[in-house]
């Protein structure tokens, strides 16, 4: 069952679903819930990697990427940079999630993630975003920005590995 906005917030005045800091009223949706762009940002260190080839098992993402703690980082056509949620989202073990962009900066040419739509039961974490620049033009992204939508689900039954206790970079988010 996908929760609706009704089912949404049963769950969060249960303590079921919690999201740190607390959600404002409107960022619930009639299926989703609004997550908003942070201040931190990972981007691609220039030169260090450009034109090289690296095989996927061996990279080390910390080597290839700084962190960048800003309001606005602009990403050039084809520029991808990892970005983070604000909110925190605390899920039981039989609940699950999915990340979605928000068409009205889709159709602006920014995709919010890449691959990694999923937000695992047991999960107690912010989320990380695949933010790439698919339009022909730079586009700025303002922390603060609700760029990205979370729905959520229930699971006929709770999973034997809650992301929390089993997520190996989960417990760092």
């Amino acid at each position: 069952m996908v929760f609706s906005d009704v089912d949404v917030r049963a769950a969060i005045r249960k303590g079921v679903i919690r999201f740190t800091p607390a959600l404002k009223p409107d960022q619930i949706g009639p299926g989703s819930v609004d997550l908003t762009l942070s201040s931190e940002f990972w981007k691609f260190r220039d030169g260090k990697v450009h034109g090289k080839t690296l095989e996927l098992d061996k990279i080390d993402l910390g080597k290839v990427t700084k962190k960048v703690a800003a309001d606005k980082i602009t990403l050039k056509p084809g520029e991808l940079a990892l970005g983070k949620t604000v909110e925190r989202i605390t899920l039981p073990d039989n609940v699950c999630g999915h990340l979605e962009g928000r068409s009205r900066y889709a159709r602006r040419g920014l995709a919010i993630h890449v691959t990694s739509s999923f937000i695992q039961p047991g999960s107690d974490n912010r989320q990380v975003l695949e933010i790439v620049n698919l339009a022909p033009y730079s586009i700025v992204l303002r922390a603060g920005t609700r760029c990205t939508q979370a729905l959520f689900e229930c699971m006929e039954s709770p999973t034997s590995k809650p992301y929390r206790k089993v997520g190996r970079i989960a417990r760092s988010q």
